[in-house]
């Protein structure tokens, strides 16, 4: 399917869906043609394999051999690496919060707080953790860099870097998304 027509990616991320419906999230994940199958072991993963490769060719869905890889340990999958512990934040991507030095001005805090703040929602009370170095940057507060603010940059810096990003939702309940779509973006969320 040519991915330049006008909502191409969503077609084909709904027929994949439908057709993976029965094994998402139980050892499959699918985003747009992308598909990723996990297991515990190499015996369950042979079942697995043999499982979804039946179903596309059932489905008439055929994948280009150069572009799969099998049997593989560990794997980059939506900028985050997956191998036999779970799921972990992909280290390249966090190397540069890794290695941001303290700020020294209220200016730095700033663009610290702007890169952070992209990722806030991964972090549980992300606005009462950071509160000591916002303070730092109101007007007329003298720039202080004291231990709470040492210890809040500190602890964003670690939350950012272990913490568990892309979670799969737990229970047999029945899942709603609620949407809001304006003019200028798509909002949702999953209940």
């Amino acid at each position: 399917m040519p991915f330049g027509l006008t909502n191409a990616p969503a077609v084909f991320m709904d027929l994949m869906n439908r057709v993976c419906k029965p094994y998402l999230d139980k050892f499959v994940i699918v985003f747009i043609d992308d598909i990723l199958i996990y297991s515990k072991n190499k015996q369950e993963h042979e079942e697995h394999l043999s499982l979804i490769l039946e179903l596309l060719k059932k489905k008439e869905l055929y994948a280009k051999f150069s572009k799969c890889e099998f049997w593989i340990s560990k794997v980059q999958f939506l900028r985050h690496v997956i191998d036999s512990k779970g799921i972990h934040v992909d280290p390249a991507k966090i190397e540069s919060i890794k290695d941001w030095a303290s700020p020294k001005s209220p200016t730095e805090i700033r663009q610290f707080l702007g890169l952070v703040g992209y990722y806030r929602k991964f972090i549980e009370g992300f606005s009462k953790i950071a509160k000591p170095m916002t303070k730092l940057t109101q007007k007329n507060v003298k720039f202080d860099w004291g231990e709470k603010a040492k210890a809040a940059f500190q602890l964003i810096k670690q939350k950012l870097c272990s913490a568990p990003i892309l979670a799969l939702p737990k229970g047999l309940e029945n899942f709603i998304v609620y949407c809001d779509a304006l003019h200028k973006g798509l909002g949702a969320v999953l209940m």
